[in-house]
């Protein structure tokens, strides 16, 4: 039996629990007997606390991996993919009506390639994008404020919230780690992909 060691940048238990879940999916698809042992490590995204476009989402997921892969690098723990997840806004202007969308992003990298993931996309409430946007108040703590709760981020999160439940942030950045995590489990697909775009 192989085991491998996925290291996430994060140590909150909704985007921990999201990895653990993806992994359970994918772990048989990269070969038999594998078994994935999954752990957060606390590194800085480099970006805003909440990302308002879809760039910044990428590059926050994006540095998490690169800074957690120094970190671990320093600490001598190798890891067989490093994961970065990163939640915000991504604005855009439909029929001339600006358009805020909340997303979950993943970037997975085994050390040599990495590649991204998202969630999907749901809508937020216009006073909801104004607290964000205008006021720039952190939307963990303007989802409270919105909902009448305390420590939404740690527990549904703003999607669920958003959706009454249906999909929770956990959902939402288990969706993103599966879909970034597809060039490595469907590795002959992509590769084929790749040689016949050349």
């Amino acid at each position: 039996m192989k085991a491998w060691h996925i290291a996430v940048g994060s140590t909150r238990a909704p985007k921990l629990n999201a990895v653990k879940e993806a992994v359970v999916l994918i772990a048989p698809l990269l070969g038999d007997e594998v078994v994935m042992d999954v752990a957060g490590y606390e590194v800085e995204s480099g970006v805003s606390h909440t990302p308002a476009s879809r760039e910044e989402l990428m590059q926050g997921a994006r540095q998490r991996v690169e800074n957690l892969h120094g970190s671990l690098r320093v600490k001598d723990k190798p890891a067989d993919f490093l994961i970065g997840l990163e939640g915000g806004l991504d604005l855009i202007v439909e029929s001339g009506v600006r358009r805020v969308f909340l997303e979950s992003w993943a970037y997975v990298s085994n050390g040599n390639r990495g590649h991204f993931g998202c969630s999907g996309s749901i809508e937020l409430p216009e006073a909801l994008a104004e607290d964000v946007l205008l006021r720039e108040t952190e939307l963990a703590l303007a989802i409270d404020q919105f909902a009448g709760a305390v420590g939404i981020r740690d527990g549904q999160g703003a999607w669920g919230v958003l959706s009454r439940n249906l999909i929770t942030r956990q959902e939402s950045f288990r969706l993103a780690v599966v879909s970034a995590f597809a060039p490595f489990y469907n590795a002959k697909l992509y590769r084929a992909a790749t040689a016949a775009g050349a």
